[in-house]
C-alpha cells in the first residue's frame, strides 16, 4: 500500500494509516487541502501526523453503536447533541476527528452551535471511536477531558472513563447506571449480522 500526500493530491488506500513527522503549521496546511472531504482522517500529536482511510465496516460500526446510544436517551427521555463528523483542535496540542460525540449532560453548551471553542467550552460528554485499523488512542482524548470513551476493537466495546488525569475500563456508563450498555450493544451487533441493522435497533426498542 503506498500514499500520496501532495499539495494537488491526498490519497489514502482504505484500511490504511500512516504516520508522518510534521508540526502544527503541516497538519493545519493538510487540513486545508483537504476542506469537506471526510477521507482520510487526520489526527495531530505533538511531531506527528496520522492519516488513515476507513474501511465500509467501520462506518457500519459506528453507526450501530451510536443509534444504540441515541435509542437509550431517547427512551430515558434525556436531551443531548450529537455531533458527526466533527474535528476537535487545540492549537500546537492536538487535532483528532472522532467517530461520533454525544453532549449529554452539557447539551446546552453546545445547542445551536455552528462552531464549538475546544479551548474555552466543554468538550463532548461520550466520544465513540471505531478501531479496525490500530489508528485510535483513547489517551488522545486527555488533553480533551472527555469524560467518557467508548471503543470498539475487535468486535468488542470497551468503556473508559475519566478518573483524574488518566481513563479506566468500567463496566457500566456514568451516563446509563442502570442499563447495561455493553450487553445491548453486543446482542445489536449479533442480530445485524444475521439479520440487519435496522431489526437489531427495532428489538433494542422492544427490551428497553
Amino acid at each position: 500500500m503506498y500514499a500520496v500526500i501532495s499539495p494537488e493530491k491526498i490519497e489514502i488506500p482504505p484500511g490504511a494509516v500512516f504516520q508522518i513527522p510534521g508540526s502544527w503549521d503541516d497538519y493545519e496546511t493538510l487540513s486545508q487541502q483537504l476542506g469537506d472531504r471526510s477521507i482520510p482522517r487526520l489526527k495531530y500529536r505533538l511531531g506527528e501526523i496520522w492519516l488513515m482511510s476507513p474501511l465500509p465496516e467501520h462506518g457500519r460500526n459506528v453507526h450501530i453503536i451510536a443509534t444504540v446510544v441515541t435509542t437509550i436517551l431517547d427512551h430515558l427521555g434525556k436531551e443531548y447533541e450529537a455531533f458527526t463528523p466533527v474535528t476537535m483542535k487545540l492549537p500546537q496540542r492536538s487535532g483528532i476527528e472522532p467517530d461520533y460525540c454525544f453532549y449529554i449532560d452539557n447539551w446546552q453548551a453546545a445547542s445551536g452551535k455552528k462552531r464549538i471553542n475546544w479551548e474555552t467550552e466543554p468538550a463532548p460528554d461520550l466520544i465513540i471511536e471505531v478501531d479496525i485499523t490500530s489508528y485510535t488512542d483513547v489517551n488522545d482524548y486527555l488533553v480533551y477531558k472527555v469524560p467518557e470513551v467508548w471503543l470498539f476493537k475487535n468486535d468488542v466495546v470497551t468503556i473508559y472513563r475519566l478518573e483524574g488525569d488518566r481513563y479506566t475500563v468500567n463496566n457500566s456508563s456514568r451516563y446509563f447506571p442502570d442499563i447495561e450498555v455493553l450487553n445491548l450493544i453486543s446482542d445489536c451487533f449479533k442480530v445485524a449480522e444475521t439479520r440487519n441493522t435496522s431489526t437489531a435497533i427495532r428489538q433494542l426498542r422492544q427490551k428497553l
